[in-house]
Formats: C-alpha cells, sequence, structure tokens
C-alpha cells in the first residue's frame, strides 16, 4: 500500500484558538453541538480533513482545552500521529497547556509543532516573550526541540506555512501498522435515519474493508461493517492512521457506547489487570498511597479501579519509571504497548501515564522479585517475550502468541523462524529446549517405572500422559513421544511406552524360582497342574504371581489355556501343530481329542483358546481353521 494516513491533534489552553486555527487549516467548523457554539468552548471531539493527494491522507482532531472536558481530550490525542500545541499570544502558557503536554508525553506522542496564534493582538516583542516562556516549559520535554509557528487564524497569517510544515513532517514519518489485525477504539456512536447504527473512530491499526465480519469487544458482539466512510466520503476500505464512520449491522445504538473496541480477529485480550511502567507529573499535589482510587483512560475507554505498587506503598515526587499494576473494575481491550494515563478521580488530578508491559496481569507478591520478574517483562526483545510466552504456556498457536507477546504477525512469524522455536504440529509452536527438558523428564519417569515394573513391556501411554498432563498439554507430549521414537529415545509395543535400551525381565532375585517353576511345567508336558500349584511350590509370593504369570505370557514361555491352566510355550505351539496335521480344514471335538489325546478337560479349554488367539472358528458343532 503505497498510500499514507495520518490523524493529527490540535491540543491545548481553553480559547487558545484551537477550533478557529482547525478551520483556518480545513474550512471546517469542528464545534458541531448547539452547547459548544453557545459557550463558544468545544466540548466534543471536532474531526476535518486537512489534506490529500496520492500518497498521504492527514485528518485533524480538535480536542477539548476546558477542564471538565479532560477525557475526551485524551479520548482525541491517543490515536494522533503528531501533535499542534496552541499557545495563545496574548496568553501564553496556562494551567491546561501543562497539563496536556504531560498528557501528550505519557501517551507516546513523539512528533509536534508549537503554533502561537492569535499574533494580531500583541506587539512583536511580547511575542518573543511567550516563546521564551514555551521554551522554558518545554525544557526537558519530548517537544522540546519542536519547531514554532506564528499564526493568526482570522487574518491567515503563516496558516498556509504551517500546513506545509505538517505535510512535510508527516512525510518523513511512519504509518501506523496497516498489516496487523484491525482495531478501531469508538469514541462516537450515534443513529442515521434510514442508515442505523453508526461508530466513529480513529484506526489503530489494520485495515478494514467494507462488508467485513467484525467484534465488538469486550462483549463480544458480532456485527458487519455494512458502509465505510471518510470524512463523509464513501469508503471501500479504511486504513491505520484514518478516521472513519461505520455503518454497522447486527447491533443497535443502545448496545454501544464510547470506549468499546471494533476488532477483526481474537487476537486482543480482553482483561482488567494490566501490569505496566508509568511515569508521574512533576508537580504532582496529593500523595499517591498504595490501591489507591484511579481513572484509567486507555484508547476511548475510561475505567476506575486502583494502582498496586509491588515495591513501595506511597508515591509523591518520582522522576523515574515505575513498575506496578492497575487493577480495574471493568473489563478493557489491551495489549502490550499501549499507552494511557491516570488520574485521580477526586480531587481530580492528572497523576501520571505510562505503558501497558502485559495485559495479562497476576497476582504477585510485594517484594524486589516481583519488580525483578516486571523488569525482564518490559525489556524483553521479541524472542524473549515469545520465549516467556511458551515458557510459561508449553504450547501455543500464532493467535494466542500475538495476544501474549503484543508482536504483530509479520514480526511474530520472522522470529519463530529462529531454530529455537519448534513448530511442532499444524498450528502449536514450542521451545526447543521444552522439548528437551521434556524428553529427559520423559525419560526419568519411564526409567523409574521400569524399574518399579522390571516385567511389564512398558509403561501404558495413556497413563504416562496422564502422569505428565499438569506440565505439559496433551498434544506436545504426543509430539514428543512420537519425535522419541522416531530417534529411537523409546520403544512401543502396542499401547506401551517404553525406553528403547529397557528389556523386560524377571527381577534377579527370583530368577532361579521362576526357571524352576518353568521346569515343573515343561517336565509335566500337556496334563498339567493347576497354574498357582506351580508357582506356589516355586516359592514365588503370591503379590508376584500375576506380574509374573502376565510377563510370561507376554515372552511366550507359557499359555494359558483358562485362568487355572496353562502350558508350556513350546508344548502349546506342538500341540498347535499335532492337530492340525490330524485335521482337515474343519473339525468337531472327538476328531481333536482323537489328534492330540487329551481329556475334556484339557480339550475344551485348549481349543476356546485356539478361538481366542484366531486360529480358529466355531461354527455351531464344528470348528474351522482360519490360520
Amino acid at each position: 500500500m503505497s498510500k499514507r494516513y495520518f490523524t493529527i491533534g490540535m491540543a491545548g489552553h481553553i480559547d487558545h484558538g484551537k477550533t478557529s486555527l482547525t478551520k483556518a487549516l480545513t474550512n471546517v467548523d469542528t464545534d458541531r453541538l448547539k452547547e459548544e457554539k453557545e459557550r463558544q468552548i468545544s466540548i466534543e471531539l471536532g474531526f476535518a480533513p486537512l489534506y490529500e493527494d496520492d500518497e498521504l491522507q492527514i485528518s485533524v482532531v480538535d480536542v477539548p482545552g476546558h477542564e471538565r472536558f479532560i477525557r475526551q481530550m485524551i479520548a482525541g490525542v491517543a490515536g494522533i500521529d503528531l501533535v499542534v500545541l496552541v499557545v495563545a499570544a496574548d496568553e501564553g502558557v496556562m494551567p491546561q497547556t501543562r497539563e496536556h503536554l504531560d498528557i501528550l508525553g505519557f501517551l507516546g506522542i513523539r512528533a509536534g509543532i508549537i503554533a502561537i496564534t492569535k499574533i494580531d493582538r500583541v506587539e512583536e516583542e511580547f511575542i518573543e516573550l511567550v516563546k521564551d516562556d514555551i521554551l522554558s516549559e518545554l525544557e526537558g520535554t519530548v517537544f522540546e526541540n519542536s519547531p514554532f509557528m506564528m499564526v493568526d487564524s482570522l487574518s491567515n497569517k503563516g496558516i498556509q506555512e504551517l500546513k506545509g510544515l505538517i505535510i512535510d513532517t508527516l512525510k518523513k514519518q511512519e504509518m501506523r501498522d496497516a498489516k496487523g489485525a484491525f482495531r478501531l477504539p469508538i469514541d462516537q456512536v450515534f443513529t442515521v435515519k434510514g442508515q442505523g447504527t453508526v461508530v466513529r473512530g480513529t484506526v489503530y491499526e489494520g485495515t478494514v474493508d467494507e462488508g467485513q465480519l467484525l467484534k465488538v469487544l469486550p462483549d463480544g458482539l458480532d456485527v458487519r461493517a455494512r458502509q465505510l466512510q471518510v470524512h463523509h466520503k464513501p469508503a471501500k476500505s479504511a486504513f491505520a492512521g484514518q478516521r472513519v464512520a461505520i455503518n454497522l449491522s447486527g447491533v443497535s445504538r443502545e448496545d454501544l457506547e464510547r470506549g468499546e473496541v471494533l476488532v477483526s480477529s481474537d487476537h486482543f485480550i480482553v482483561t482488567n489487570t494490566i501490569d505496566v511502567a508509568i511515569r508521574v507529573v512533576e508537580d504532582l499535589e496529593h500523595l499517591v498511597k498504595q490501591r489507591t482510587p484511579i481513572k484509567c483512560h486507555i484508547g476511548t475507554t475510561e475505567v476506575m479501579g486502583r494502582i498496586v505498587f509491588f515495591d513501595r506503598n506511597e508515591l509523591k515526587e518520582e522522576n523515574g519509571e515505575i513498575l506496578c499494576q492497575l487493577r480495574l473494575d471493568e473489563k478493557i481491550v489491551t495489549k502490550r504497548g499501549d499507552r494511557f494515563i491516570i488520574r485521580r478521580p477526586s480531587p481530580q488530578e492528572t497523576i501520571g501515564g505510562g505503558w501497558v508491559i502485559d495485559p495479562r496481569g497476576n497476582k504477585y507478591r510485594f517484594g524486589f522479585e516481583t519488580i525483578e520478574e516486571l523488569e525482564k517483562k518490559k525489556v524483553g526483545t521479541p524472542s524473549e517475550r515469545i520465549r516467556a510466552a511458551l515458557y510459561e504456556a508449553k504450547s501455543l498457536d500464532i493467535a494466542e502468541l500475538i495476544k501474549r507477546t503484543a508482536l504483530g504477525e509479520e514480526t511474530l512469524k520472522e522470529t519463530l523462524e529462529d531454530g529455537q522455536f519448534i513448530k511442532y504440529s499444524a498450528r502449536e509452536y514450542t521451545l526447543a529446549s521444552l522439548i528437551e527438558n521434556l524428553g529427559e523428564e520423559m525419560i526419568d519417569r519411564l526409567s523409574e517405572y521400569h524399574d518399579s515394573n522390571p516385567m511389564r513391556p512398558g509403561m501404558n501411554k495413556a497413563e504416562l500422559l496422564q502422569a505428565m498432563q499438569n506440565i505439559a498439554p496433551k498434544s506436545l507430549l504426543e509430539y514428543i513421544i512420537e519425535d522419541g521414537i522416531n530417534k529411537g529415545l523409546f520403544g512401543r509395543k502396542g499401547q506401551f511406552i517404553r525406553l528403547s535400551e529397557f528389556e523386560p525381565h524377571v527381577p534377579k532375585n527370583w530368577e532361579r524360582r521362576t526357571e524352576n517353576m518353568l521346569q515343573a511345567l515343561e517336565s509335566d508336558g500337556l496334563k498339567v497342574a493347576y497354574l498357582n500349584d506351580y508357582i506356589k511350590n516355586a516359592g514365588i509370593p503370591d503379590s508376584l504371581a500375576v506380574e509374573l504369570k502376565r510377563f510370561l505370557e507376554d515372552q511366550e514361555r507359557i499359555v494359558s489355556l483358562d485362568d487355572q491352566y496353562a502350558w508350556y510355550g513350546e508344548h502349546f505351539t506342538e500341540a498347535v501343530n499335532k492337530l492340525r496335521e490330524h485335521t482337515g480344514s474343519e473339525f468337531e471335538v472327538p476328531q481333536a481329542k482323537e489328534a492330540v489325546d487329551l481329556s475334556r478337560k484339557y480339550m475344551i479349554p485348549f481349543l476356546e483358546r485356539l478361538d481366542t488367539l484366531g486360529y480358529t472358528k466355531r461354527v455351531e458343532n464344528k470348528r474351522v481353521w482360519l490360520k
């Protein structure tokens, strides 16, 4: 996409000429409400198109300057790419100017232009004093090196020069991410007669298309973008950085409100506990204590909550960044890197602002160990963030990784190409080191199982998966088993998994007695006693009998006829061969007794065992050979 889209903001003290300057630049009066006209102040956000050519489209948002309308101001500024800080030449820097500067800094606005307005009202010498006053206020802020423009909205002095500077500045600036999932924090909801519900906002990221299915968060309402308008003109698509109005189907005006977020995917997290990094204003008037009630402004959302510290119980003055947590009263939509402002609800005061480290905050212990963990989260590279997410969850797909790391899909996929990450199924990723560690854990468990159960062919796969289900997801464990079999680490027999070098065996202290028992069974041929009698006569305890019998059957050293009798393995094979030689394709019991010379006591269990093993099949009074 070659065309780029930006939204700039007008900020500053009440009555310093923001709305007049916007009208001079765009020929649009953004004071649209009756009460705004009557009181000559901006109450709601006002928007207007500033400039458009084949490469660039620029919109303007005029944010309210009055202290009582700070909520709308924050909602408007949150989506802008450049700010024009408006200062009237006849008044200079005012308290609201300073608060707006703080808010702009906390929200991460980096590009700025200082517009000194109403220059026709004062002498030129006074303008220089105002300029010096502004420079001293800007010192140490992100705007200290911003260019100055002298303008007068009534006479249009400097207006075209200011407009040219805005365009030139934005031509050198990167636009917001249009490749990621679409996100639009809603700042206006209204109804158009004959059209239905319309929402408006600045596209934070991604692209939205006419007809696209969308979701309203945090409630999860499904809607469709029936029509799009950009500056009152129909549009097929809207891109990151653009102001857009979207006519939604599937929802009524009463279902929506400012602060909700329109999204195109499930990548976005709905949460009420966020780990954050904040800075506080220099002239904080009131002490902020542990769990102080706060009002959090993030995107266009305003929500009450409390601030939770892990390394202090209060703060008054602090120059550095503080790692802490916001626990909110309502769910919000956010991701790593989002900016926010926190204010004291009463008495009203801006406390500070910052950015979201992790939208999935947990409850942590008070202490520096928690701060160290938050510090690691804060500075993480894309690779470190993916690693941390996978280490915690063990296995994640792309959608969940985007949620947990707040990385764009393109950056995420590029980073996942590193050999430390393994795509082990059609969708799931994990860590190579985790596969290695889980493989070692599996080896240890199998080794312990073999030591405890040396006569068993291995551990039942379902039992092994269940034993490790609290360590990793089933799909990952199954992959490790298959990978281990392919690499020769594990062996498999039916549903049993074993270490490749393991062979089932009788415990050494019972080997001699087992051989004595087998010799006695072998010497008795086909006319045997009860199997349990052989086991007891050999001095083998009952506790070992069931396990030993199963093992000897698996090894084909014995073949059980039923619950009481068993033959030595070679004798059973000889009996089968003898029966086959002296019968045709089918036979009856009398023929079998004659062929093998057995009484009914042994013959019936023998023939039923042949049926069970698939050698024969009973059809009425006859048996048919199958193999």
